[in-house]
């Protein structure tokens, strides 16, 4: 059986916030005469001189982050970096790689004491980095569904537009966009040479979002929006300078970069992908699959073969669920003519795509009215519900949460596709609501961006099985919320659930098992109630992004095996809008941390 949640019965490790109470003494595990000994004018001067270096890290750590990479500089509101595209060349992810290591020798030889918590998910990260960076990913530099060539659109959306110099800025990234693209492509071609690429068989689904992003003119591409709604206070001769040079930046550089672009991935690429889907066929692949295993489900301890049996475990499990809730519905015919109703009745589907906005939206607004039930703390910042851009929806999702930094001008995005409206049935959508808007990833991300007394890493960093685990775990809270009102909801919620223990069978039978595409999309299309459309974008996704798919049912089920703890020791005193903000309000972790704070929290009720 997967070991959900491991060794996590330790002393418990608390950042600088005392919590419930708790003297930080007694928090941190020190007995009252190694407290009164840490008191002393020597210790006092040791701890300070340890806490500046810790901080000095931290803040190099973050100097690093933003100035290798302005685009997550840009994601984050920190200035100065608004002109810059990343250096992606060889020579540069060997600097990175070798900064990485000093900054990890830098940590492993400060005192920590100061601040443990950020101390373990600063190492984390690093030591990650370090172990992934040797597999040298960057020669295949996209997924099925996302990559350098769209990354972008994302960029400038997350731009702020109100000035003459934030245009001037804008145009100085469109005009360094084809080096950008060009480095890119040679470490493609470096990929091929050496054998690091994506399948063949995903390419029919990857290539018409390079081909979409060629086929605009210069005034109707997306990256050419910020020119045409320009700040009013904005002098006109300027507003049409301004755009006369967005024009010839489009024209000029962007267009014929993405046609060169397109032009290489369907003439040279796609013809020299990959024969076999699995992560195991690359060089060195049974060490890179491990290394993304124990990076996705933030366990070192974590196994393939073991992560297999619990999904097949998991799948039986649900299926008995999915049986009773057939029955329930009064539906007279086996499991798999219960699926194809599902796929086929017009019922089940929205007419047009405002009619699926709407209901996304009228969804939102109802947990929304919900929250205050289930969580003590709630993010000041709101979200909006959008369609998922028309340039990257066929092969896209079906949906998605799109986060806006602290101080931007915009909302937190939940994205819901509208393409093929026939693949994205109604039932679907309470499920998808919980897990890509609230209380999933709007709640999740806008209260990591509000930690405070931590360093700015702590804010935006998203371990996989931390959040799309709590994805899933806000789904089946949806039970408890109320929210899903039918048979026919609550068979979507375990086609999702579902749908995630798949992923566990799937990824691990691609990637360890060698599994085929076609037998993966025949367990998933066997086993849910997703479009046959869906399945294979899925699918792809999965054979593109090794073991990022493992990442939601493992966190997920920690989550739920820390609640039944808490509950059982707490019995009545168990408060679950207080379970929710340990989790939550001091953002993305380990999932040992997370333990061990949930361990902390538990104590401390005791005590009160």
């Amino acid at each position: 059986m997967l070991k959900i949640v491991g060794r996590c019965v330790r002393a418990a490790i608390l950042s600088q916030r005392v919590i419930f109470g708790l003297v930080v003494f007694l928090c941190a595990g020190l007995a009252p005469a190694e407290a009164a000994r840490a008191s002393t004018p020597d210790a006092i001067t040791a701890e300070s001189t340890g806490a500046q270096e810790l901080s000095a890290i931290f803040h190099d750590f973050e100097d690093f982050v933003m100035r290798e990479n302005p685009f997550e500089a840009t994601f984050n509101g920190a200035p100065g970096f608004d002109d810059q595209i990343p250096d992606v060349s060889p020579a540069a992810q060997a600097r990175r790689q070798s900064t990485a290591r000093a900054l990890l020798a830098r940590l492993d030889a400060a005192d920590s004491s100061a601040d443990p918590v950020s101390a373990e998910i600063l190492r984390f990260i690093l030591a990650h980095d370090i172990a992934l960076a040797e597999f040298r990913t960057w020669r295949a530099p996209f997924l099925s569904d996302h990559g350098f060539h769209l990354e972008f659109g994302q960029v400038a959306a997350a731009t702020s537009f109100s000035t003459e110099k934030d245009y001037r800025n804008y145009l100085a990234r469109l005009r360094q966009l084809p080096n950008y693209f060009q480095q890119n492509v040679e470490n493609m071609r470096q990929g091929i040479k050496e054998r690091f690429v994506q399948p063949k068989e995903i390419m029919a689904g990857v290539l018409p979002s390079f081909e979409a992003q060629a086929a605009f003119s210069a005034e109707n591409h997306p990256l050419f929006a910020p020119f045409t709604s320009m700040p009013k206070s904005m002098p006109l001769g300027v507003q049409r300078r301004l755009r006369a040079e967005g024009v010839r930046a489009m024209e000029r550089d962007v267009l014929p970069a993405f046609r060169t672009l397109a032009t290489f991935m369907r003439d040279e690429y796609a013809p020299q992908a990959a024969d076999i889907v699995g992560a195991a066929a690359l060089p060195d692949g049974a060490d890179y699959y491990r290394a993304l295993v124990r990076f996705y489900t933030t366990r070192d301890e974590a196994d393939a073969e073991e992560i297999h049996q619990a999904g097949v475990k998991e799948v039986a499990r649900i299926r008995a669920e999915m049986a009773g809730v057939i029955e329930r519905a009064g539906f007279d015919g086996t499991f798999a003519e219960f699926q194809s109703f599902l796929r086929s009745d017009p019922q089940f589907y929205a007419a047009t795509a405002d009619e699926l906005l709407m209901r996304a939206s009228a969804l939102s607004k109802d947990i929304d009215g919900l929250l205050p039930a289930y969580f003590g703390r709630l993010p000041r910042q709101p979200y909006t519900v959008k369609p998922v851009p028309a340039e990257i929806a066929p092969n896209y999702t079906t949906g998605r949460y799109s986060g806006a930094a602290p101080g931007s001008l915009r909302a937190g995005e939940y994205w819901v596709n509208t393409y093929a409206l026939d693949k994205r049935p109604l039932y679907e959508l309470p499920a998808l609501t919980l897990h890509e808007a609230v209380p999933g990833h709007h709640l999740q991300i806008a209260l990591a961006y509000e930690v405070e007394n931590a360093p700015a890493f702590r804010r935006r960093f998203y371990p996989h099985a931390f959040g799309e685990g709590w994805g899933l775990y806000a789904e089946k809270l949806g039970v408890e919320m109320g929210v899903y009102k039918t048979p026919y909801d609550e068979f979507g919620r375990l086609s999702y659930e579902m749908w995630r223990a798949c992923r566990l069978v799937i990824d691990t039978g691609l990637h360890a098992k060698g599994w085929t595409r076609q037998q993966a999309i025949d367990y998933l299309a066997d086993n849910t109630a997703l479009s046959l459309h869906n399945v294979q974008t899925e699918v792809d996704r999965y054979i593109a992004w090794p073991g990022q798919a493992l990442a939601y049912k493992v966190g997920e089920l920690t989550f739920w095996d820390l609640r039944r703890r808490a509950e059982t020791a707490l019995g009545p005193a168990f408060d679950v809008r207080a379970f929710h903000d340990v989790i939550l309000t001091e953002g993305g972790m380990p999932l040992d941390l997370v333990a061990r704070r949930v361990d902390a929290f538990i104590e401390a009720r005791k005590v009160q």
